[in-house]
């Protein structure tokens, strides 16, 4: 089942590709049962409007954001290293002589980690590898976690000590960052993403055998929101997009979980 499952494309479950198949569903069968056609095909655009601002996106913002909280004295959290993970990458950006580097989420993460480092004067880990959807050869000869690394040494002046470069998903950026610092001695960790994917990334390094220290940031969901919060919008858009493949992720990742006992 779980196999089956994975077969689905996951833009098709996410919004808005979903709620554009919903509508295109009500709009066939407009012809045959107009009262029904015309209730699906309205709830899918309702919810495609209502899901496209900031104010509607805090209705899946919020939940995954109150499973986490901002660190307490991440110096005094007994932490022997930092963990950030990687979000993606612009290739081949021209205004660095066509390297690659971090997106903005990824920014976010690293910038934090820079804040972090200095406060506690901890070794660095970067992970992130080419992703799984990167076909191009020249991609896979660096990784996510390189720019990364070149990041934080050049923007930043953090230096890293660790850098994994194999990993496609959370669960292998567990997996591959755990044999690298188990050999080093590393067991409690503080992890650095942002505030929605945390509850889902510290579930999996938990279960890697980390002790972690959650250190979330990028909140949205206690953002003020003005009367302009509730025109739709990309931005919006992109948070119930974000938070929609963490909720199904969690679920899909306690599947697997179980589906391992």
């Amino acid at each position: 089942m779980l196999a089956l499952l994975n077969l689905i494309p996951r833009g098709l479950i996410l919004p808005p590709a979903s709620l554009f198949v919903v509508i295109a569903i009500g709009l066939a069968l407009l012809r045959r049962r107009p009262r029904t056609g015309r209730i699906v095909a309205g709830t899918g655009l309702a919810l495609l409007a209502f899901l496209s601002t900031p104010g509607g996106a805090r209705l899946l913002v919020a939940p995954l954001e109150r499973m986490t909280a901002p660190v307490q004295a991440p110096e005094r959290a007994g932490a022997q290293a930092i963990v950030v993970l990687a979000a993606g990458r612009l290739r081949r950006a021209p205004e660095y002589d066509g390297r690659d580097i971090p997106d903005y989420v990824g920014l976010a993460r690293l910038r934090y980690a820079a804040h972090l480092q200095r406060q506690t004067g901890l070794p660095i880990l970067v992970s992130g590898g080419s992703g799984t959807s990167d076909t191009d050869p020249d991609a896979r000869r660096t990784s996510e976690a390189d720019s990364m690394a070149a990041a934080l040494r050049d923007d930043f002046g953090v230096p890293v000590k660790w850098l994994e470069g194999s990993s496609r998903d959370t669960a292998e950026n567990a997996a591959f960052s755990a044999a690298i610092l188990r050999a080093e001695g590393v067991k409690r960790i503080l992890l650095v993403t942002d505030a929605m994917h945390m509850p889902r990334a510290s579930a999996v390094f938990t279960r890697a055998g980390f002790d972690v220290v959650s250190a979330p940031t990028m909140f949205f969901g206690q953002q003020p929101v003005s009367i302009f919060g509730w025109i739709p919008s990309a931005e919006g858009m992109r948070r119930s997009w974000y938070a929609s493949y963490e909720l199904i992720g969690i679920v899909w990742y306690r599947l697997r979980a179980a589906g391992g006992r």
